[in-house]
This record gives C-alpha cells, structure tokens and sequence, in this order.
C-alpha cells in the first residue's frame, strides 16, 4: 500500500526516536560496569539487577522490558568474543548487520537492540548508515531505512527506488513484538539473539542432558548428588544458570554431578517430578539428606556459586553413622556378612569426602566415622594407628584391616577416586572371606548344632538324671547362633564334662538352647521377672537338687568359659529355685 506523507512524516518521527534510543542501550551502562570490568563483576552486576527486575519478583510495568535489556547486556559481556567485537564495532557481531554505504567504509558505529527470542526473533540494528530489522527464522521479511544514504537519499522496502514508500505496516509492527502479541515470549516478547541462544557456551557441554531414562538408571537412588536445571529454552537465563551449575560443579568436583531437563521436550516427565519452571529455569539438588531414598529440593537463594556450593555441601548424603570410638564394638563379627569401615579424624563433622563416599557405597558397607584427638587416644592406639585421618576396614568374619593412614588429599575428585579403589578390594576381600565362612558352615552345621529345649526331649537332655544342664537362652536369632557358637566351642574343651544328648552318665553335663520368647513360664521359675531385660544369657540348673546359677555377662568366649568352668569346679553359688520349671 502507498503511505501518504503525514504518515511518513508520522513514521519516520518515530524511527528517529528508536534511532536515538537505541544509541543509549549499552550493555555496560545497563549493567552499570567500567568496560574494565571482570567477568566476575559482570556476573555479580547482572546477578544483582536480574533479582531486581525478575518478573516473578517485580511486577511494574516496565519490569519485563528492564529484565530484557539487562539479559541482553549479559549476553554480550559474558561472551568474550562479542564483548571484543562490541568494544571494537558498537555491535556484538564481527560487524553491524549493513553496510556502510559508499563513502563509509568501516565505518560500523551501529547498535544493535534484540526484541525477541527464540525461532523467528527479530533485532534491529541501528547506525549513523541506516536502521535496518533483521528477520531471524520462521520466514521474515526484511526492510530498512536509510538516513542519507547515496546521494542523500531516504527510502524504505525493497520494492522502490530510493524515494519508495512501499512496505507492510503489520510487517513492521510485528518486528517490534516478535511475529505478533501471539508469539509473545515469557517476557512478554523482550529477548535476546537466537544465536546466543542456540550456541551454549563451551563449559556448559559437561551439563548432562537428562531425561526420564537417564534420571531413572544414573540418579534416582544411586547415592549420588545431582544439581539439575529444569528450563524451557525459549527463556533467557538459562546460560547464567548453567555458568553457575558449572562452576558449583568444578568446585565439587567428584562430589556431585550436573544435568539440565528440558521441559518443552519433557512435559509429562517435569510434571511427575513436580519441577516444570514457572517463568525462568528452576535449580534442584537431588538429595539424600533426609532418608536414604533420595529426593529433589530446590534451591530458592541467591544465584552465587558460593551460594549454590554451599546448598549442594549441606544435601551431600550422609549415610555415615558418627559414632563415639571408645563406647564402641566394630571388632565382633557380624552377621550380616557386609564388611564395615570407618574414618577417624579430627573434624567435629563427617568429612565432605566421607558423606560422598557414604552415598556410593551404603548399599555395600555399613559406614562409620569419628572425631579423635590424636594419635595417642588409647581407642586410636588399641586400633594400631599410627597417623590421621584414618581409615580402617573389618571384614564380616571380624578381621580387621588398616586400608590407609595418614590420609594426603590433593584435591576432592582424586581423593574419593583413591579411597574408592581402596573400598572396591576391601569388598573383593570381603567376598571371598563371606564364601569361605559359608562353606564351612554348611560343613560343620551338623556337628555343631545344639539342641533346642522342648516338652519332647526335656527329660532326656535336662531331667532328674542329668547332674548340670547349661541352658543358652536367647530371644532373637542373631544371638541364638552366637550362644551357639561360644557353646559348641566350650563343650568341646577338657574343662567341661562330657556333653551329653541322650546318655544318662552320671558325670555328663548337657548343653542346649531355650527360645525365651516361647517359653517365658519355665524361665519365671528361676526370676520372677523372667530375665526380660536380656537379650542372650546363661543358666546353669541341676535338676535333682532344684537349684540354678545365671550369667548374664558379656557373652564373650572368655566369660562364657570362665562361668562355666566355675560351674563344674563348684566355685559358683547356686539359688533355689522359685518351682519346679516346666516347658509348655
């Protein structure tokens, strides 16, 4: 359509107001920073005004644009390629989007101001040469205008000669909203250039793309720490977000790993995990810090990688249980059958390195630590450690090993790869051990079991024929097999009388086992309380004198056989009986 001159006149008035605007828009006034500013400056400045005007935040009308203006400015001065070219041109490209014209060669004195992002975004560029709109994808039209071009000339489209007036006025318009208000972005149509945001910058290439296979087989559950970006990549933002996740990363590096989700392309999977982002990228650590089922917390402080650091150290597992070295046993065997370790240190806290390896490795060890003084605690000698920090492995048979002393940390990521090395062959070692006890338990099961006290065999095993019978008594399995064990093994020494199962000698003693939990009548007959309060104990009863000794000591093999040597040698003082003890 042909524009008559008043709205030319109308027009070209007002592109000599975006004209002169444009020429106001620099990256470093926005920002408020001396073009000597560093990178970490830049970076502090775009921080603090991007909290400022974030639209989630700031609701004035302007907020969007001003939220616009200052990604753009980031844009730029974070990129050290189109901050040189802006220092060099006034325009972040290797050159203003135009040329000169004739008589002004090199003359690139342009500005350039991004409307809109993602496909189909479009700039404007601004010089004393021309303006010009720059269609991005999607199938643009362009269009420029000339201030004095050759020969003085004015023009518009690329239709006429030098005097035409012939372009679209929707066409125009819609470079100043982005393709229309319908193709408005999250900001309201206020963007950066597509090829910013097409291009991550190198660092941002160790961002683990995630989605819900990924998440499911290498985070959910495998111990290990993750600080993950959910974005839409529409947005602006998202590359400070991922300067950020990697720096946190190189920082912990070796205790945590970065992914980002992308939630245009996976909407079902950002809706189950309750992380799709509101109006900018949303940062989560999955933690393990409450339960040993790991879970996303997201991170709401200021966006500083100290910051961030420090959220992702306090949500590092910790799986480790901090104990009090002298008020504990790890030297008894264990019946588990995983082999255990602990860290001895002087921190007043698990160790970062520690609660790392304690979420790779909780599956297959049980994990200790504690703080110690020094060297020269009696708990620390009795352990036969020389030099802290400290890391000493038991085996499942109770076989203890000093895996390293003296621990040297060069740096986080090669110190929990060595000490990994070490717990990978402890746990080789471990295996074969718990093979090796397996078969010779089956060997000797036979020959080692003791017999369980019932109405059917009470009077052959502990009746008015038998002189003493030494009754294990238990009320859990675990400590079944270890009474079990300490009695096999003291029958079979010569301070024992023959053990005796379904003979009647005179000299023999019987040994043999009570479940408390099925017969707590026949033990009131010894205690009125029933000896309810232990776990495992011992008594010894003679049947024809109705009398009976207990001991409900540390159920060692010393003390076990020192109670009973004590019994047969008669240096033990014995108690009547409350009434005759029946099984039922």
């Amino acid at each position: 359509m042909k524009v008559r001159s008043p709205l030319s006149f109308a027009f070209l008035s007002t592109l000599l107001v975006l004209y002169t605007e444009a020429k106001t828009i620099d990256p470093y006034k926005v920002l408020g920073v001396d073009k000597t500013a560093s990178q970490r400056e830049i970076q502090k400045a775009f921080h603090k005004l991007s909290l400022q005007y974030h639209p989630d935040k700031n609701k004035s009308k302007d907020a969007q644009e001003k939220f616009a203006e200052i990604n753009n400015a980031y844009d730029i001065l974070s990129d050290e390629q189109k901050r040189k070219n802006y220092d060099m041109y006034g325009d972040e490209k290797d050159a203003p989007g135009f040329d000169a014209g004739p008589g002004h060669p090199g003359d690139h004195s342009g500005y350039t101001y991004f409307t809109s992002g993602g496909p189909g975004e479009s700039g404007f560029t601004f010089g004393p040469g021309g303006w010009q709109r720059m269609g991005g994808q999607g199938g643009s039209q362009s269009f420029s205008f000339s201030f004095g071009g050759p020969g003085g000339s004015s023009s518009f489209g690329s239709h006429g000669g030098p005097s035409s007036f012939d372009f679209d006025l929707g066409d125009i318009f819609s470079g100043f909203f982005g393709g229309g208000m319908k193709d408005q972005s999250q900001f309201g149509g206020f963007s950066g250039s597509s090829r910013s945001q097409s291009q991550s910058r190198g660092s941002a290439k160790s961002i683990r793309a995630v989605n819900s296979e990924v998440f499911r087989k290498e985070i959910a559950d495998q111990g290990m720490t993750w600080l993950l970006l959910s974005y839409s990549p529409s947005w602006r933002g998202k590359q400070y977000y991922e300067s950020i996740m990697v720096e946190v990363a190189s920082l912990l590096q070796g205790a945590i790993k970065v992914g980002s989700i992308n939630c245009e392309t996976e909407v079902s999977f950002c809706k189950d995990l309750g992380i799709c982002p509101g109006r900018a990228p949303r940062l989560f650590v999955y933690s393990y810090k409450e339960s040993e089922k790991g879970s996303l917390e997201e991170y709401k402080g200021d966006l500083f990688a100290k910051n961030v650091k420090s959220f992702c150290q306090d949500h590092l597992p910790r799986f480790s249980k901090r104990i009090i070295l002298n008020h504990f046993d790890l030297s008894s065997s264990n019946v588990e059958k995983s082999p255990r370790v602990i860290l001895l240190s002087t921190k007043k806290d698990t160790p970062v390195i520690w609660r790392v390896l304690s979420g790779l490795y909780h599956k297959r060890f049980t994990i200790y630590d504690a703080e110690v003084h020094d060297v020269s605690d009696p708990a620390v000698k009795k352990l036969g450690v020389d030099a802290l920090p400290a890391m000493i492995g038991w085996l499942s048979n109770g076989e203890k090993h000093i895996l390293k002393s003296g621990i040297s940390v060069k740096d986080l990521k090669s110190a929990i790869k060595d000490l990994s090395m070490l717990l990978d062959s402890f746990e080789k070692k471990n295996k074969k051990v718990a093979s090796s006890q397996t078969s010779k338990m089956q060997t000797d099961s036979t020959e080692r079991q003791l017999p369980l006290l019932t109405v059917a065999n009470f009077d052959a095993l502990c009746g008015d024929k038998t002189p003493v019978c030494i009754i294990g008594v238990f009320r859990s399995l675990r400590a079944r097999e270890k009474l079990e064990s300490l009695l096999y093994k003291v029958s079979k020494k010569s301070l024992s009388r023959r053990q005796n199962v379904a003979s009647a000698s005179r000299d023999s003693v019987s040994y043999i086992l009570l479940d408390a939990t099925k017969q707590p009548s026949f033990l009131s007959a010894f205690d009125e309380s029933g000896f309810k309060s232990s776990d495992n104990f011992l008594v010894a009863y003679k049947p024809r004198k109705g009398k009976f000794a207990a001991f409900t000591g540390d159920m060692t093999m010393e003390e076990v056989e020192k109670f009973i040597s004590s019994v047969l040698n008669g240096d033990v003082q014995f108690t009547k009986t409350r009434q005759k003890p029946v099984l039922k």
